[in-house]
């Protein structure tokens, strides 16, 4: 779009004083500024760029916005879904897991005996307070093993993460990720297990966009999967953080001095009044040193050891000092140590380090009290308004190595001493000067009272005389050795004369003299420093480290200049002006020479005493990353075309976001400048600026970007009082000169000053003292004009909504007003304010360059009391001298547009100009001329003149008045007769009167118009004022409400473009959703427009937009305008194919897809739901991974152009790439394959789908405004609780109708159309507005993430639903204990629009006693709907069949809907021709002509044809749009009491039938699926190897008595066991025994259903849904003790490993590698037996196999169960037969010798046996030696 006429700017130097046009101007002159359509987060107006932009040497920009935003307390809500945890360690436990946010402790149930327990349960944990405290606070999750009433469970591990890292992430979320945890009393464990959890944080007005929750598969990999932000190693460490506290200095004292002067009286020695010690905060825990008794300079030495994993998670490391005190401790001051600023994650790297380095602490002001009110600035809430101390620390950080045997396990924070440090390792101490003039106090709050005021300029304690710290007693003993530390002694005060003689310019004057302030006019005095300006000094004495702040200023000098840049090329696009390429070429240039500048000049000074390690790494660091950033920036400018100019800017913009970080320097050396205005000994209001800032360098880049310059510097209130309306006024502004070096380099201090000036020295020292006052000589005499044109989208200031505005004009001590206009938003003053003699003093040619900044305030004037402030904003003249001409191209001055601010928000735009002319000898005669003023009415108000104010042209107006809507009572009286005033520049229409509006709030006469005069150029129209008024009885008239339309371009017709064919909408007019693109409108909002082409069921609908030769008969082939989003240009083909080949494989492993599920008979709603949730989840995907791979291929192209491929530039990268070139390469090879596959196979049954959106259906329709818009009436004040005041509340109303704008000549081809109608203008063929009868059926599927209502931490949820007087309650139908309640219901409602048109949806929650609580609510404006082209009110399918679960809905067939919008756009069609064709408007479509009815009949039919079309309904020319498809919406749920954030979603959709139709079907049944009744026969056959765990009794044997025992649901209420198989001595055991499982099932979700009470006291059952997973466990059985538990296998009978055939087979394998294997699902295979491994972890984590089980399991449906029963156990019926055991199995006391035989028989008969084989010989020979001698003696005798 042009912005005014494009004409070469030498012809205009030649024409003289011609009225203003916008040139395209040179991209150099960037005085010149134009404002764009104002969007709040790209502030780059003339405001900010008049302040910054020509910013010469001498004044530096000042800082527009004022308020501090840091203190103030937001909501947040986190919200935590615990999931699911795996492998936890341990044997046998019954888990529970704590959620802890700060200190709020929220528990999950108790799963019992299980190591992988599923919760599914989700907490919210709402906060109200500021920023910095949220995300300090720590989320840590742990899982506590058997927890109870009784006592408090042993800690199994804990996962810990500050709120910060989560609100960081992309949505500010982690979602289904896998927490890791550890323990924390023993870091040699490592991993304890994983907790799978979703964690949000959302904040006022962050909406989140959670991923759709439907049946998610449990095969993620947990590896893949960590919660842990990117780049964070899986693996990590632990490591040590020690942070040493050497000591401190400065602190201020903290008691009051009686009990000291009573101490002193009876001790005798002065004390410091200070018990101050350390506090160290990192991580949720806390350490701390010991006290130093009264000490203003403490020594502690000691450090504070915190054990932490590395990388932590925790961003920030909190060291604070405190005063020890009997009652209670209080902060003297706190400062954050940013991990990521001390360290560097990249492969050069470092670990965290700092210092030993000093670190400042600011915080309230010194004095004390004993209810200090600015304490929480103390405790680092906000911005310090006074120094308070500095402390010397260091941090180190070391790497454990947990393998070695002397480390500590626990990880308690330790405090141990160290020793001291030496006094230069912190750098060599320098004197420093620090100089301030003082120019200009003008804007000094009258509320101040008129005492004298004077300045105080502090820098540490140096300067401070209030305040400041008393003499300490260490001082004199330092004073003796002579050291020259930061004393702060009398010197200060008043050099006493011996050290007067010493060193005679130590005196520091730090304030300028007292003086009464003069009046400047109502609300503001100044200081009468005309041309004595008074001046300050200071010295003091700091470690010498410059350049830290060096390397810092360079960095933020680069930084500024890329800022201005990128916020020049935004500005260039955002007015559509020509050329933004050319200034972000210029823009990268002046980067990769400041890059490389700075690589030149950093490495400056390494030796400098007081180098710390961080000072050498970050400096390394730095200059790798400035280095790369400029190599990459000079390739980025190579690359800039016109159609790259915003992804371009978006990488510049990182650059700059990177530097800014770079350069924040973590070690500070010298402290802040604090300014203090005081008034009767008070301090009232201050300014802080940072030393860097100011600090002088020899190198002009290394120069502070203040120093040495005149700045603006604007006071404000300390603390909490400068929150809200306190901080908008500002306290005083200065004109304000600083400078601040070393002593020995301050020759050049006065440099900097405007010239024209000598110096006065007090009175008694030499020459060598720095001035106390300058004064000025010169002086110069100026007139100041300043053209007050307009100002648009104020502030509302009062009651009415509207503001009577005034602007005040301030330009060094004087000040103007504009006349107040009443009763508007969007003034047009049209004035000139003249300011003569105007005197700045300096040289001419420097006030050229830099003149003074102009404050321009705003206010609301008030009848009664004082103006109420609406806003300020800043602004710079354009200068004239004397000896110039008045003439182009400078002069006269351009309107531009100015940010107004009120506060940190934004309050509005000014329309001005400002001209300062030099007056010269000759008085004002010289100047050019003013016109008189020529309004007589106005009497003496000079308008602005001429040759500034805009060209005007004629445009007309017209107006569609529609209706009004929800209009709210005003004082307690309804409005009854409303009318609309619409007024536009001084002109305007009235609609005609609404005679009742609650009989019929629309408006009788549709169409009126007006015509005015506004300027040529687009961008200075004046904003369109709608006022709705209510006609009371006696002509009174009330205003209702109002509206400003801020920018009219949105309604500027545009006469169609005959040579485009383009879809152009039917209403002629630039939507606010679509943009101009050569004439010719196109939508924006493609996303929608691309899910749905992917989301087309290849059926065989082939599309040709231009009669073509016949297409390749394949799956679909949609071919859709070049224009629309790349995301398209996907050949479905290749889509859909490959989701059918997953498909395939899924069935090979046994997936999701039942074969039935082909079957129609078992299809249902619910089948196309999940079916479309998943396509919606592929798509998300398709789009994630095309845009990654665009932003691969960039990264490839800038690397592949660097020919120097740096390592540390593709470091970050280079392990993502790697992956996902690997993922890539592996999707590529699966595409191609399956477009091979697609032609061979036939097409398979497919599901029929609608389009789930996962946001509302306006968001991606443009709020169906696409010709009836609604406009938002306010009323009431607007509120200032926040940065996003919430306007919600002030809505009286809503105003329906549309505006289009024209320039008057019209062409005549429009009005000659057939069929114009010439009463409505532009606004043909638009529907009548009379009442209409709509059957309106909404259908709630579900609602998810709701937020808890009740103490459990749960809610009771149902659908309440209410349209105009009628609501419908489903309250009986409640829904008990579930945030994710399933309500499937539909409802239905007749209503008559417009009087019921808004669809309120709300969410319940159920309370046995009370009220019930709203949970949140959604509400739908049906009439935008209903009257919507893009026919929203009954979606259209994507298939047409007459019967079955895809029945079409709508009350008209698709070919009905086609001839009626052929009809209505007036285009040729449809024609139906032979062979499945149809020709609309030139276009032919082809499709199916046959269609089968309930009996399988085949009949022809054009449905299928007319579908079709409507399907690409966007492709007809000029009346094409984008039908509403069918469709599942889902909606945000509010609540008022929390605005701004979700309190849920709520999924649903609306139909709506008009009830002159014919009446449509039955409503759809989507009631939630009824589970289906499964009964699971597991048979424990035998089990083998199981490990021996008893002793026998006798014999010392190993054995066990073995069983088994299963459950499928919840543990307790149905485990099952075997019986025992005593005495098995190999581990062998058979059982022979049943279980039996009857379940409940949800095929789709592939979750059990088990509803129970939760505790005694619950009123009704609760539903759980939980994964199918059987445990089988194995124990071992004893008598007196507790049995013991042996080891167990888990089986998810969706997909297990299938069992091994023999028992040797059978291993760990099966469970280590469960991914690999092949996995079978029992709802497929229905039978299935073999051997399973049983397993435990032993001592170190590792797992062991322990048995192994031969078990069959068996489903069967509930039907088939009934009819072949089976017995549990052994029993009857099908009983199992007895196992063959062994019979030692008896119990040992029944046969203890049967036994006993068995054991020793066993055991040891070859041993019985040899010993009884030893015995008979022994024997035997006992009994040979027993017998002879008697044999021998009867031998002998013979007997």
């Amino acid at each position: 779009m042009k912005l005014g006429k494009a004409k070469s700017s030498k012809d205009d130097h030649k024409r003289g004083d011609e009225p203003a046009i916008l040139e395209m101007e040179d991209l150099d002159k960037k005085a010149m500024r134009l404002a764009g359509m104002l969007e709040p987060d790209t502030i780059s107006l003339a405001s900010v760029t008049a302040v910054t932009t020509n910013v010469s040497n001498k004044r530096s920009k000042p800082d527009i916005k004022m308020e501090p935003s840091s203190g103030r307390p937001v909501d947040y809500q986190i919200s935590i879904t615990v999931i699911e945890a795996r492998q936890l360690i341990g044997l046998n436990m019954d888990p529970v897991v704590c959620v802890e946010v700060g200190d709020d402790k929220k528990y999950t149930s108790m799963k019992e005996s299980t190591n992988c327990p599923y919760y599914n349960e989700y907490f919210v944990f709402d906060f109200h307070v500021p920023p910095d405290v949220m995300f300090d606070k720590i989320i840590k999750l742990s899982v506590i093993h058997s927890k109870n009433l009784l006592r408090s469970g042993t800690l199994v591990g804990t996962f810990k993460m500050d709120v910060g890292t989560v609100y960081s992430q992309p949505e500010h979320q982690f979602y289904h990720k896998w927490a890791i945890l550890s323990d924390p009393d023993d870091i040699t464990a490592g991993c304890k297990g994983y907790v799978k959890c979703d964690i949000a944080v959302v904040g006022k007005g962050d909406n989140i966009k959670t991923p759709h929750k439907a049946n998610e598969t449990d095969e993620d990999d947990i590896e893949g999967n960590l919660l842990l932000p990117e780049g964070i190693p899986a693996e990590r460490q632990w490591a040590r953080f020690y942070v040493k506290i050497h000591r401190a200095e400065g602190l201020p004292k903290m008691n009051t001095s009686i009990m000291a002067n009573v101490k002193k009286a009876f001790i005798g020695e002065n004390r410091d009044l200070v018990d101050p010690y350390v506090q160290v905060q990192f991580s949720g825990q806390k350490g701390k040193t010991s006290v130093q008794k009264s000490s203003y300079e403490p020594i502690w030495n000691e450090q504070v050891i915190f054990t932490e994993l590395f990388p932590p998670l925790c961003k920030r490391i909190k060291v604070q000092i405190r005063d020890s005190d009997k009652v209670n401790d209080v902060a003297i001051g706190t400062h954050f140590i940013d991990l990521r600023k001390i360290s560097n994650d990249g492969d050069k790297g470092f670990l965290p380090t700092l210092g030993p380095a000093w670190v400042n602490m600011y915080g309230s002001t010194r004095q004390y009290t004993l209810m200090d009110e600015h304490q929480d600035l103390n405790d680092g809430l906000g911005e310090g308004v006074s120094f308070r101390a500095r402390l010397l620390i260091s941090v180190a950080v070391e790497i454990l190595d947990t393998t070695s045997p002397e480390i500590i396990c626990s990880t308690d924070v330790q405090v141990e001493p160290v020793s001291n440090i030496s006094e230069s390792a912190t750098g060599k101490m320098e004197e420093f000067f620090l100089f301030g003039s003082f120019l200009e106090a003008t804007m000094i709050d009258r509320k101040i009272g008129d005492k004298p005021i004077s300045f105080e300029i502090t820098i540490g304690n140096y300067g401070n005389h209030i305040d400041g710290v008393s003499k300490s007693s260490s001082v004199k003993k330092k004073k003796k050795e002579g050291e020259n530390q930061e004393e702060e002694n009398e010197l200060i005060q008043n050099s006493s004369e011996d050290e007067a003689d010493e060193d005679a310019d130590l005196t520091s004057v730090s304030s300028t003299p007292p003086m009464k302030p003069f009046i400047t006019d109502r609300n503001y005095f100044h200081l009468p420093y005309f041309e004595k300006k008074p001046c300050v000094y200071i010295k003091s004495w700091w470690q010498d480290q410059r350049r830290r702040l060096y390397n810092s200023n360079m960095m933020d000098k680069i930084a500024d200049k890329l800022e201005e840049g990128l916020n020049d090329v935004q500005e260039v696009i955002k007015t559509e002006k020509a050329f933004p390429e050319r200034r972000l070429r210029g823009v990268l240039e002046e980067l990769s020479i400041g890059c490389s500048r700075y690589v030149t000049l950093a490495n400056k000074d390494v030796n400098l005493a007081g180098r710390t390690k961080l000072d050498r790494e970050r400096l390394k660091s730095c200059m790798r990353e400035m280095d790369s950033m400029g190599q990459q920036a000079k390739q980025i400018r190579t690359q800039v075309k016109k159609n790259t100019v915003k992804e371009k800017l978006k990488l510049a913009q990182n650059f700059l976001q990177r530097i800014r970080f770079l350069a924040d320097e973590p070690q500070h050396s010298i402290p802040d400048v604090f300014i203090w205005m005081m008034s009767n000994n008070k301090r009232i209001a201050y300014a802080r600026i940072p030393s860097k800032d100011i600090l002088y360098s020899v190198v002009d880049e290394e120069t502070g970007k203040d120093c040495g310059k005149v700045k603006a510097v604007f006071l404000k209130l300390p603390g909490k009082k400068g929150f809200g309306p306190a901080g908008w006024t500002v306290q005083a502004k200065l004109e304000l000169y600083l400078w601040l070096g070393l002593n020995k380099s301050r020759k050049d201090f006065l440099h900097g000053l405007p010239n024209g000036f000598e110096e006065i020295r007090a009175t008694k020292m030499g020459h060598g003292l720095p001035p106390v006052t300058l004064v000025y000589d010169m002086k110069q005499v100026f007139q100041l004009r300043a053209h007050m044109y307009q100002a648009r989208s104020l502030f509302a200031a009062d009651s009415s909504g509207l503001s009577d505005p005034f602007a005040r004009v301030f330009f060094s001590s004087q000040s103007q007003v504009t006349e107040v206009l009443n009763e508007t938003l969007c003034p047009t003053w049209d004035q000139l304010l003249v300011f003569d003699d105007v005197e700045l003093f300096g040289e001419a040619t420097e006030l050229r360059d830099d003149p003074p900044i102009i404050v321009v305030e705003f206010y609301d004037q008030d009848t009664v009391g004082k103006a109420e402030f609406i806003g300020r904003t800043f602004a710079k003249p354009t200068i004239k001298m004397r000896d110039e001409p008045y003439g182009p191209p400078r002069f006269p001055p351009q309107l531009e547009y100015y940010q107004i601010y009120r506060g940190n928000s934004i309050a509005g735009e000014l329309l001005a100009a400002f001209e300062l002319l030099q007056v010269g000898q000759g008085g004002r005669a010289d100047l050019p001329p003013l016109e008189g003023p020529t309004d007589s009415e106005r009497g003496p108000i000079l308008p602005v003149p001429l040759g500034i104010r805009p060209v005007l042209s004629r445009y007309r107006i017209e107006v569609l008045f529609w209706g009004l809507r929800d209009l709210k009572r005003i004082n307690l009286a309804q409005v009854d007769r409303p009318r609309v005033d619409i007024e536009c520049a001084g002109r305007g229409v009235q609609s005609a009167l609404i005679q009742n509006y609650k009989k019929n709030p629309n408006f009788s006469t549709l169409v009126k118009w007006f015509e005015v005069d506004l300027p040529e150029n687009e961008l200075l129209h004046p904003p369109l004022n709608i006022r709705v008024v209510d006609c009371r009885a006696f002509g009174r008239y009330i205003l209702v409400g109002s509206h400003a339309v801020s920018t009219l371009r949105h309604y500027i017709y545009s006469p169609p473009d005959k040579s485009c064919n383009n879809w152009a909408t039917a209403a002629k007019l630039m939507n606010g959703y679509m943009v101009l693109t050569n004439g010719c409108s196109q939508a924006r909002s493609s996303p929608s427009l691309s899910s749905r082409t992917f989301s087309r069921p290849a059926g065989d609908v082939s599309v040709s937009l231009e009669a073509e030769p016949p297409i390749r008969k394949m799956d679909t082939v949609v071919k859709l305008d070049a224009m629309s989003d790349a995301v398209v240009k996907v050949d479905m083909n290749e889509d859909e194919s490959d989701k059918e080949k997953k498909k395939k494989k899924k069935k090979k492993k046994g997936g999701v897809e039942e074969e039935e599920e082909t079957d129609e008979r078992v299809l249902d709603w619910w089948s196309k739901y999940f079916a479309s949730i998943e396509t919606l989840k592929e798509n998300l995907r398709s789009q994630e991974a095309a845009q990654a791979e665009a932003e691969e291929r960039e990264d490839l192209e800038i690397a592949a152009e660097a020919a120097d491929i740096r390592p540390d530039d593709l470091h970050l990268k280079g392990s993502k790439m790697k992956e996902r070139f690997k993922e890539k390469k592996s999707s590529k090879q699966k595409r191609s394959q399956a477009a091979d596959g697609s032609e061979k196979r036939p097409p398979k049954a497919r599901v029929d789908e609608l389009v789930v959106y996962n946001r509302e259906l306006e968001s991606e329709y443009g709020n169906f405004e696409d010709w009836l818009h609604t406009f938002n009436l306010y009323r009431g004040k607007a509120g200032d609780d926040d940065e996003h005041a919430l306007d919600d509340d002030r809505i009286v109303g809503r105003f329906k109708g549309s505006l289009c704008m024209y320039k008057v000549p019209l062409s005549q081809e429009i009005t000659r159309e057939a069929g114009y109608d010439p009463n409505m203008g532009m606004f043909q063929s638009i529907p009548h507005n009379d009442p209409i009868h709509v059957l309106v059926r909404v259908y709630v599927v579900r609602a998810t993430d709701l937020h808890p209502a009740d103490i459990n931490g749960k809610a009771d949820p149902y659908v309440v639903i209410k349209l105009g007087k009628s609501e419908v309650k489903d309250k009986e139908n409640y829904i008990s204990k579930q945030l994710n309640p399933v309500f499937g219901k539909s409802f239905d409602i007749e209503a008559t629009f417009p009087m019921e048109s808004m669809l309120t949806v709300s969410v319940y929650d159920w309370d046995l006693v009370g009220t019930d609580d709203l949970i949140g609510e959604t509400k739908i404006d049906l009439e935008n709907r209903f009257y919507s082209k893009f026919r929203a009110t009954c979606g259209i399918a994507s298939n047409y069949s007459m019967h079955g679960y895809n029945i079409w809905r709508d009350p008209m067939k698709p070919s009905q809907i086609l001839a009626k919008l052929c009809k209505e756009g007036k285009i040729d069609g449809p024609h139906y021709g032979p062979g499945g064709k149809v020709k609309v408007a030139n276009r032919i479509f082809t499709g199916p002509t046959e269609i089968e009815d309930e009996n399988g009949l085949k009949k022809q039919t054009e449905e299928h044809l007319a579908l079709s079309v409507l399907n690409h309904w966007e492709e007809i020319p000029r009346v094409g749009c984008k039908l509403v498809p069918e469709h599942v919406e889902t909606r945000p749920l509010l609540n008022l009491d929390k605005p701004g954030i979700e309190q849920g979603r709520l999924e649903m959709w609306v139909d709506m039938f008009p009830m002159d139709m014919p009446a449509p079907g039955p409503a759809i049944d989507i009631s939630p699926r009824k589970p289906k009744s499964f009964e699971l026969r597991v048979i424990i056959w035998n089990t083998d190897d199981v490990i021996l765990e008893d002793d026998a009794f006798l014999t010392g044997e190993k054995m066990s008595d073995i069983y088994v025992r299963g459950w499928l649901k919840g543990q307790q209420e149905d485990k099952q066991d075997t019986d025992v198989h005593y005495h098995s001595l190999t581990g062998e055991g058979n059982f022979n025994w049943r279980f039996v499982f009857p379940f409940d099932y949800l095929v789709a979700e592939e979750k059990i259903v088990i509803s129970k009470k939760e505790s005694m006291f619950s009123w009704d059952e609760t539903e759980y849904k939980i994964p199918p997973r059987l445990t089988m466990q194995v124990w071992d059985a004893d008598h007196f003790s507790a049995d013991d538990f042996l080891g167990a296998i888990e089986l998810d009978l969706n997909r297990f490993p299938r069992g091994a055939k023999t028992a040797k087979q059978c291993n760990l394998d099966m469970i280590r590698n469960e991914q690999e294997l092949p996995t079978i699902s029992i709802f497929k295979q229905k039978r299935v037996k073999g051997w399973w491994p049983f397993v435990a972890r032993d001592e170190n984590d590792e797992m062991e196999l322990t048995g192994k089980v031969e078990a069959e399991l068996h489903l069967v449906t509930a039907e088939e169960a009934e009819k072949s029963p089976v017995g549990l156990g052994r029993n009857e019926p099908d009983p199992l037969e007895k196992p063959n055991r062994p019979d030692t199995s008896l119990m040992w006391f029944l046969g203890p010798l049967k036994s006993l035989r068995y054991f020793i028989w066993h055991n040891y008969r070859w041993l019985i046996l040899k010993a009884l084989g030893l015995i008979l010989l022994l024997l035997m020979l006992g009994l040979f030696l027993y017998s002879i001698p008697g044999y021998l003696v009867k031998k002998i005798l013979g007997a």
